[in-house]
């Protein structure tokens, strides 16, 4: 009997056509949008493995039900909507799609740094408005990144695809702040590694590319954003939970930094009254970072691959809990 694999949404067809090749059944969720949980714990219950997206909430009552499944793969790079510690104490190895989305994650980033710095999305607002009348020397007057510091808050992948960006386009020092050293970066980009009170304090532009997890959950507070220059640039486009909303706009609204640009927002979708829609200098996308077809397809691929590979070899390309890997498990 072939194993079958539940994918939580509609994705790129290619994850569909390569498991159907290495001969699974195949169950795609067409609803419009997450399962609920219990939705998902029903499903999951009738399949062996699990190809899951972002939204899908993998917590412990999830694998209290659903110990039975042999492996799951996410669509994404984070994996902070999984439990992994209780994946891992119930045997299930987890796996995610770094690298495929690092390209068109960092040029979102790099997008919003230079849409916030010449204020672009609002005032294209104010064109459709109809108040662009006459030239105005003193209006509207952003800021030139030219030779400022970038600071990155995680230096993994992405992170390192902005330093390049910014260096190359803009001259930019760039400084970091992670768990460790990387000392790639320190040899390709001449990033230097300080502390985060260092980083809050000498970044023109901070630029997060983190894991969202127990320790950068809410680190972006007001605190923090006390310590920036009041003519800085926040941009995040890794969770939105990294950062404590109400108190970037009261950031913002007090002048405490200079601007922000969010692909993600806390909470997840932004009500389209938030006030930081109307704000001069700042530029908020709806999570777009991997949307591109070149990057959606290779996330399909890649995680279908590490399925695939786990039934074949036992292994999987980027397991988060690798050593689950190497014990035994009767399912």
């Amino acid at each position: 009997m072939s194993k079958k694999i539940l994918i939580t949404r509609i994705i790129p067809q290619i994850a569909h056509e390569l498991l159907t090749q290495a001969g699974f059944e195949v169950n795609v969720w067409q609803g419009d949008g997450p399962m609920t949980q219990p939705e998902l714990i029903e499903r999951a219950r009738q399949a062996d493995a699990l190809l899951s997206l972002g939204a899908d909430r993998l917590n412990q009552n999830f694998f209290d039900q659903c110990g039975h499944l042999d492996v799951i793969a996410q669509f994404a790079v984070g994996y902070d909507n999984i439990d992994v510690a209780a994946a891992t104490q119930a045997g299930i190895p987890v796996s995610n799609t770094p690298d495929v989305l690092s390209e068109a994650t960092a040029d979102i980033a790099f997008g919003l740094m230079i849409a916030v710095s010449r204020k672009m999305f609002y005032l294209h607002k104010t064109i459709e408005q109809g108040q662009w009348k006459k030239f105005e020397p003193l209006k509207n007057l952003g800021i030139e990144l030219t030779g400022k510091t970038l600071g990155i808050f995680g230096m993994g992948r992405i992170g390192m695809v902005m330093a390049q960006r910014c260096q190359g386009a803009y001259k930019m020092k760039v400084i970091y702040h992670n768990r460790s050293r990387n000392e790639e970066a320190e040899k390709l980009y001449g990033a230097r590694y300080v502390s985060f009170e260092e980083l809050l304090k000498e970044s023109d532009v901070l630029s997060v590319h983190s894991v969202l997890s127990a320790e950068t959950r809410g680190i972006f507070n007001k605190a923090s954003f006390s310590k920036m220059k009041k003519s800085s640039i926040f941009i995040n486009t890794s969770r939105g939970g990294v950062h404590k909303e109400d108190d970037l706009i009261d950031a913002l609204q007090t002048k405490a930094i200079w601007g922000a640009g969010l692909d993600v927002t806390n909470p997840e979708p932004m009500q389209p009254d938030n006030p930081l829609l109307s704000m001069p200098s700042v530029a908020v996308l709806p999570h777009i970072g991997s949307a591109t077809e070149e990057a959606r397809y290779g996330m399909a691929r890649l995680a279908a691959q590490n399925i695939i590979e786990f039934y074949a070899n036992g292994k999987m390309l980027t397991c988060v809990n690798p050593k689950v890997l190497s014990i035994s498990k009767e399912k």
